[in-house]
Order: structure tokens, then sequence, then C-alpha cells
């Protein structure tokens, strides 16, 4: 591995000039060491445990693959039915907020929409949930339970991100999939994820942050969020960056294009008056780092509150025009139907967390297309809960406790 810069010369350094391809490398090496994130990743013995139609015109696969510890991750890959014609498909990674998991409404509605459109779409339970969850639940956010300091904390972002590089490392592997179009919405706590796994994820070509993406580095939300284990103390282990925001979207830009989409009422956006001021000022900080402003990120706002917000138009015209829907013009989206969520889980088989379906939330979402079907939670399961029984040692959130505080004690 190449000497990493030492670690107070740093922000001087950053301050001093744009970051060359040279210090790009050198921060994101950095900043996957300061979250333990393994080097190389682990292999990913990536297995299909069974194949199913969710909807018309989408098949899927339930599948797990390796992240660290020794742990595998339970996923859903969706895949248009049949596939575009002319060679290969984009990918996209669906990272969830709290107590998001595969099981999560808009995790299946992007699925099955985004396979319309002809896309591949991977969605995995987050740590602690799902089939992740040492009682087989969702919605628990059993990741917030976890006690320790902030080297523990670290260690569960490292595992976050690590699960986000796995899922990019599992669609590039696909036959299907053009690993050149790979891109990941992040919403929420994903769109925190998302902002630093972003950074330092080369093979990710776009990223959309919805609910989130106002860093402002010391003092703000993320830094000193409730949440301290996922988010808070894994913002203040940044502060070697300096400007920590505008160094993380100069890593973005020298990626490929981010975006950045939130709601004018958002509880986590409007009480840190973070609107378009915040933003550009924030924009000019990173072009500096940069060194111009072509790739640095875009940002726009919306009517409404917290919302998984990649599922609306103007959303998925942006990943549109970066990954290309392949059975999709840019026309066909803008005049597509949309599905008013909050009516969507009143018909058979429509889920949503009660607590999130006021109109001001995620009820209020008016999501791309229309004839999604609903769907029981075992559809979306991996195992059955005989083999979860089986296989939960590889899995669940205490056992990556366990592991963990191994790895740590030595």
């Amino acid at each position: 591995m190449k000497r990493l810069l030492p670690l107070l010369l740093l922000p001087a350094m950053l301050a001093a000039q744009p970051l060359a391809p040279a210090r790009v490398d050198e921060l994101r090496a950095r900043i996957r060491a300061n979250f333990f994130v393994p080097d190389p990743l682990p292999a990913l013995d990536a297995k299909t445990h069974r194949r199913f139609s969710p909807a018309p015109g989408v098949r899927a696969e339930a599948v797990t693959y390796a992240t660290e510890l020794g742990l595998r991750v339970p996923a859903i890959l969706y895949l248009p039915d049949p596939l575009p014609p002319g060679g290969k498909i984009p990918g996209f990674v669906v990272i969830a907020g709290h107590g998001g998991d595969k099981y999560s409404w808009y995790s299946y509605f992007t699925g099955v929409a985004f396979a319309r459109g002809g896309m591949a779409v991977l969605t995995y339970d987050q740590a602690g949930e799902g089939e992740r969850n040492t009682q087989r639940k969702s919605a628990t956010r059993e990741h917030d339970t976890l006690q320790g300091d902030a080297t523990m904390a670290r260690r569960l972002c490292g595992l976050m991100l690590t699960d986000i590089f796995q899922a990019t490392s599992y669609l590039a592997s696909r036959p299907e999939v053009d690993p050149t179009r790979l891109g990941a919405g992040g919403y929420s706590m994903g769109s925190f994820l998302l902002a630093l796994g972003g950074a330092v994820e080369p093979r990710l070509h776009a990223c959309i942050l919805v609910g989130g993406g106002n860093l402002g580095g010391a003092g703000d939300y993320w830094d000193t969020s409730s949440k301290k284990m996922c988010q808070a103390y894994p913002s203040q282990s940044l502060r070697f960056l300096g400007d920590q925001a505008a160094v993380l979207y100069a890593l973005h830009a020298a990626r490929g294009p981010t975006f950045v989409w939130n709601g004018r009422v958002d509880q986590v956006i409007t009480p840190q008056k973070t609107f378009e001021p915040f933003f550009d000022d924030l924009r000019a900080r990173t072009a500096k780092l940069h060194g111009s402003m072509d790739g640095v990120f875009e940002y726009a706002f919306k009517e409404g509150g917290h919302r998984p917000g990649f599922l609306e138009k103007p959303a998925v015209l942006w990943i549109d025009r970066q990954l290309h829907f392949p059975n999709w013009t840019e026309a066909a989206i803008r005049a597509m139907p949309t599905t008013h969520i909050s009516e969507w889980i009143k018909h058979p088989g429509g889920v949503g967390d009660p607590a999130y379906m006021e109109e001001v939330r995620e009820g209020g979402t008016l999501a791309i297309g229309d004839h999604v079907p609903g769907y029981q939670r075992e559809d979306l399961s991996v195992f059955t809960p005989a083999e979860w029984e089986q296989h939960k040692s590889e899995l669940t959130f205490a056992a990556w406790t366990a592991a963990a505080r191994a790895a740590g004690a030595k």
C-alpha cells in the first residue's frame, strides 16, 4: 500500500491546492482504513438461492454474497424480463435508511420500476434488519443498540460501507450488467453512508443522495446526531480531512456525477437551514478542491419532506441522464404515470411503515410508474424460516458484533 500522508499535514495541504489524482488515492485509502474496510475486499462467493417473478416484466433472484468478518448479505436482484436487446444493462444499488432493508416498500418498488426501465437493481438488508436481524424482523434499528466507543462505531460504519462496496462488486460481476454504468441511491442514513462510500468507490459512476447530503462537518446534524454509532462518531472520526464535507464531495467529483435531492420541509434538512446558500457555498468550496466546477455535485429541492426521492420523476430523469435506462426515453419518463404511495399501500399487498406514511413523509411520494403489485414479506426472503435458522450464524448482527469485538481485541 502507498504511504499515507501524515495526519496533521492533511488539512493544510488540502487547503493549498486542488486534489491531484495521487492525493485522491491517498485520501480514499485513509478513509477506508479509518473505517477498517478490508483491503482487499472479501471474495464475493455469491450464491443464487432461488429465482422468481415479482411483477410482470420483471424477474428476480434471491442471493447472498460475502461481506466482512466472514458474514454474508441477503439480497434481491431485480432484472428486466426479457433483457433489453443491444448489450449490457446499467445497475443500481438501493441503500436503505434507518430500519430499512430489502423488504421496505421503496426497495421493492425501485426494483420493480427500474427493472421495467431496463436496469438491474440490487436491494439488500442493512446491518441488523430483515434476515440480518437477530429475530429475523424489520424496522428494529438493532444496530442502534450497539454499545461501544468511537472505535466500535467506526467498525460499524465500516461494515455498512463494505456492504455498499460488495453490492457494487456483485452488480459488476453479473454477466447482464455493464460495470461502467453502475449507480446507487441512498436514503436518509443511506444518504450519509453513500456520501462516504461514493467518495471512495470509483466504480460507482452516479450517486444520488435523498433525505440528506447536507454534510457540514463539526457540529452539523450528522456529526451530533443521536444515532451516534452509525452517524455521529463516524462523522467525527473524519475531522482529519479539514473541510470534510468539501473534501468528500471533491472525491465524489473525481469519481463521477452526484445529485442531492431533498424536500423543503424535510425534518433532517429544515432544522439545519441547509438550503440554497448552504449548498452554493459547499459547491464553491468543493470546486476549489476539485480544480473546477466540472463534476461538482448538483442539488435541487422539491416540496414535501423526508422521502426516498430517487423514485420521483426529477430524480429518475437525472439517473437516466447518467446511466440511460434501456427501455425508457426521456420523453417516456416525462409522460409516465406515477403512483401515490399512501394510496398504493391501501391495496392488497401494499406494504409501508405506518409511522412514515403521512403525506409530508413517505406516503406523499409520487413514485415513477404504475401497476406495481403488492407483495408478502416472505416473497422477498432469501431463506425460509427453517433455512434461516441453519444460516443465521453467518447473517445476523449479533454474529457480526461478536466477530467485531474479537477483531478489536487482537
